[in-house]
């Protein structure tokens, strides 16, 4: 998976001003994305803080890794 331009402060950042009430327009335009990355990051992380999000984080990359250990072991069983 790609990793992100943006770091989780970054991101928590920009929400925050966009919460402020900046124009998405000129938010973007600023931090160089598009107004898709915008919405989806509000959709994912919106109302979070960076602690939150690390943890988000952290919980997703173990999951991940569970799986494939779920997939290996199944497949040992076939």
């Amino acid at each position: 998976m790609r990793k992100s331009r943006f770091t989780e402060e970054q991101i928590v950042g920009i929400l925050q001003e966009y919460a402020a009430g900046a124009k998405v327009s000129e938010l973007c335009r600023k931090h160089g994305m598009s107004d898709a990355t915008l919405y989806k990051w509000k959709a994912k992380y919106g109302g979070m803080t960076v602690s939150e999000l690390r943890r988000l984080k952290d919980l997703e990359a173990e999951n991940a890794e569970l799986k494939r250990l779920l997939a290996d072991a199944m497949l040992d069983n076939a």
